[in-house]
């Protein structure tokens, strides 16, 4: 098993899964794009409805926990396969967006 804080090492384990399924032709960005967004939406799904409050408290639920959890690993997963194809390191570049964020918006 890949260290779990090991980008690099996810995105191996993502492509070799694709490899071996033959699913790499599938992986384009616009599809990947896609995918992430189809992702993320269901796991808006989740929190729909929910009143502040509510939304603070899902994961007290195990069910729902369950679902969140599932749903963020498939947000993360598509995105970290979407950065390996386009050749974008997501650490850096998150980490250049805070800098932005920083100088854009100063205290």
């Amino acid at each position: 098993m890949t260290d779990p804080l090991d980008v690099a090492g996810l995105q191996r384990r993502l492509a070799d899964f694709a490899a071996v399924r033959n699913w790499q032709q599938y992986h384009t960005p616009k599809n990947l794009a896609a995918a992430l967004s189809v992702e993320a939406s269901e796991l808006v799904e989740i929190f729909q409805w929910l009143t502040p409050e509510e939304s603070a408290r899902v994961m007290a639920d195990p069910d729902t926990a369950h679902r969140v959890t599932d749903e963020v690993a498939d947000v993360l997963a598509y995105l970290l396969q979407l950065c390996e194809v386009l050749g974008i390191d997501p650490l850096a570049a998150l980490d250049a967006k805070i800098d932005r964020n920083e100088r854009r918006f100063p205290i």
